[in-house]
């Protein structure tokens, strides 16, 4: 299914004039206390996610799956599939694949399929958690980390199978998160499970075209739960640079213990110009993969508000990558995905609101009430006008949400691809 330009605006005239009278009440007022309302609404408009190609099907738990029907059972189909979010939502410019998930079979016809749809390729991520049909090593044991010589080289191999996979269909860089790790203490040493992952992170490093950057992830448990060889960011750090300066952190927002700081995490590593990307998610209790905003939305806003004193005052970090990476258990994937592009741009609208000169002012005289009262004034101001302002500018949905459930779309796609697909991968 494509969206067509004209049904998106025949919906948006159902309630462009409640918009208009939303949009000029709230930009008057910004206008009034100094905002650039027009640079707000164009830092919006350029802000775009990646979408990881494996959510856009059903998830699932460690005790079953619920197919959603109507899912993209190739790459082609879930690349039409990114083009329907990025045409309502206009913030969705881009995939990140898994490999070997979805490799293309034609990497000339999934390119020209992207580019007309206005998606780019995103960083490409490996998989060593998982043991391949005809792999001569198995990774039970660990991949990049693991005491076999022969094992580590197998996934070594397979990260720069993924770099030559990458280059391919235009993307600039490699995400590595790892499942190594331990359940039980004795089972593995730590210095020497360390020592062969950073050993095996620099021979791939070796391998990066000199426009990538390498993105290592981290995370504190699962699947193993007594230690996971790099359990947090300072690990992360560590192994980036020792691999050397195309090197960065990656955070994922649900791979942190409970009540972490990760304002502070995301903020430190920016000053170090190491902060190379971030996976969007949120979670009650750990790695929940849960829609953006659901449960945490303030701690959402105070990320941002990091990410956004950083991206003005720390010129040696990077331009970011970012991507989504939930499950949808219960909800239609692409509306799940929908409302975690709102969520996202809610929270990067509100931190653009956030007067830093007066909060520093404050900072500087201890005063630790005004700096809650400016954090949370921008954070009560309901910044939606501003979000559907920019995403009609780039001809998108007033309201995605509403636009793709009067549209049918998830009834046309069953209608094309049948009731009872199953996505690719996972």
């Amino acid at each position: 299914m494509k969206l067509q330009k004209d049904q998106i605006a025949d919906f948006n005239k159902r309630s462009i004039n409640y918009h208009n009278d939303n949009f000029d009440f709230l930009g008057n007022n910004l206008r009034k206390k100094g905002y650039d309302v027009d640079q707000i609404i164009a830092k919006l408009t350029d802000f775009q996610v990646a979408i990881p190609s494996w959510a856009l099907g059903a998830g699932g738990t460690r005790f079953g799956r619920f197919s959603y029907f109507g899912e993209p059972t190739s790459l082609e189909q879930k690349v039409e599939d990114v083009g329907i979010l990025h045409k309502l939502t206009q913030t969705a410019g881009a995939v990140s694949l898994h490999i070997p998930w979805d490799i293309p079979s034609d990497y000339k016809a999934i390119k020209q399929k992207a580019e007309a749809l206005n998606i780019n390729f995103d960083s490409v991520n490996s998989n060593t958690f998982q043991d391949q049909k005809k792999a001569k090593e198995s990774y039970k044991y660990g991949s990049l980390s693991n005491v076999s010589k022969a094992v580590r080289e197998q996934a070594i191999q397979h990260n720069i199978e993924v770099i030559h996979i990458g280059e391919k269909l235009g993307s600039k860089s490699l995400t590595v998160w790892l499942a190594d790790g331990s359940c039980f203490p004795g089972q593995n040493n730590f210095q020497t499970a360390f020592q062969n992952t950073q050993d095996s992170l620099k021979d791939i490093y070796k391998m990066l075209p000199n426009d990538w950057r390498m993105l290592i992830e981290y995370k504190p448990y699962e699947p193993h739960f007594y230690s996971t060889v790099i359990q947090d960011w300072g690990t992360s750090f560590m192994l980036a640079n020792a691999c050397g300066e195309k090197a960065y952190t990656l955070v994922d927002l649900g791979h942190h213990l409970p009540n972490s700081n990760i304002e502070q995490i995301v903020s430190i590593l920016m000053l170090k110009g190491k902060l190379g990307g971030f996976h969007f998610n949120d979670s009650k209790y750990g790695d929940d993969d849960l829609t953006v905003g659901s449960i945490k939305p303030y701690a959402l806003f105070l990320i941002f508000n990091e990410l956004v004193y950083g991206m003005n005052n720390n010129p040696k970090n990077p331009d970011l990558a970012w991507m989504i990476d939930a499950s949808h258990n219960v909800k239609d994937p692409l509306e799940d995905l929908i409302q975690s592009l709102e969520a996202i741009q809610e929270a990067y609208a509100k931190a653009l609101l956030v007067d830093q000169e007066a909060l520093k002012g404050a900072q500087l005289e201890n005063d630790a009430v005004k700096c809650q009262e400016i954090l949370q004034g921008a954070y009560r101001t309901d910044v939606r006008p501003l979000i559907e302002r920019a995403r009609l500018s780039a001809g998108g949905a007033l309201n995605p949400i509403d636009a793709y459930r009067f549209l049918d779309v998830r009834g046309n796609l069953i209608k094309e691809r049948g009731k009872h697909t199953v996505a690719t991968g996972l």
